[in-house]
């Protein structure tokens, strides 16, 4: 990562979260490599999701591992790109849906919650 607001991933750093919460560890690398195992959806999929997902909870170490490991499974540069362009307007969507909750306000709704 470029900034310094987040390191970048070493082993020592790996080592100690590990360290920390061992069973934890080993019980969320399960879960992880469960949940991206090809299944009804193909793992490329799987991996386009999480690209997608990375982008809305904006996190750049999933942002990269995800990347990178949607293309090892076999999709392209458009297909990565696609996603994240899902993910752009699933959180642009949100601000759309509730501007509803604005509108009924100004028209001094009490329950400002689609009431009308």
């Amino acid at each position: 990562m470029t900034s310094s607001l987040y390191p970048n991933p070493s082993p020592g750093l790996s080592a100690q979260r590990r360290a920390l919460a061992p069973e934890t560890e080993t019980a969320f690398r399960a879960f992880s490599q469960q949940v991206f195992a090809p299944g009804a959806l193909p793992a490329v999929t799987k991996q386009l999701i999480a690209v997608a997902v990375a982008h809305v909870t904006q996190c750049p170490y999933c942002i990269r591992g995800h990347t990178q490991a949607a293309l090892r499974h076999g999709a392209s540069r458009e297909q990565i790109m696609e996603a994240v362009w899902v993910a752009a307007e699933m959180r642009a969507g949100g601000a759309y849906a509730h501007s509803f909750l604005a509108l009924a306000a100004m028209d001094g709704e009490e329950n400002a919650q689609g009431s009308r």
